[in-house]
């Protein structure tokens, strides 16, 4: 994992329940562009507050399409529960790697949203 000074970060919320989406597994990965290929960066767990700091260095931080895997399913059954996703993958584009991308997981058993934060 990176450093704290992550040019993209995220946060996992369980709304089902107004608690953070702690303890859950997530991996990054960024697509060859010439090959379309995912190329896994890194691999981590949100924190108590469903946070997963340091996802990846400025040095690191290239303009591209990446994509975002919360083993949601996981989660779920940790908590003695069953979802209606296995996992979660959010994939997005950066252009400017001058910006700070949050992309945080709003979550309950049977929905799911994202947006592009600060």
């Amino acid at each position: 994992m990176a450093g704290p000074g992550s040019p993209l970060t995220t946060h996992v919320l369980n709304t089902a329940m107004g608690v953070p989406g702690s303890h859950m597994a997530l991996s990054l990965y960024q697509q060859d562009s010439s090959t379309a290929a995912w190329n896994l960066i890194t691999t981590g767990t949100t924190n108590d507050d469903g946070r997963c700091p340091g996802l990846i260095t400025r040095e690191r931080f290239t303009s591209g399409v990446y994509k975002m895997h919360f083993e949601t399913g996981q989660y779920w059954e940790s908590l003695g529960q069953t979802s209606f996703y296995p996992y979660v993958e959010i994939v997005f584009t950066i252009d400017s790697t001058s910006e700070k991308f949050h992309v945080p997981l709003l979550l309950s058993r049977f929905s799911y949203s994202t947006y592009r934060g600060s």
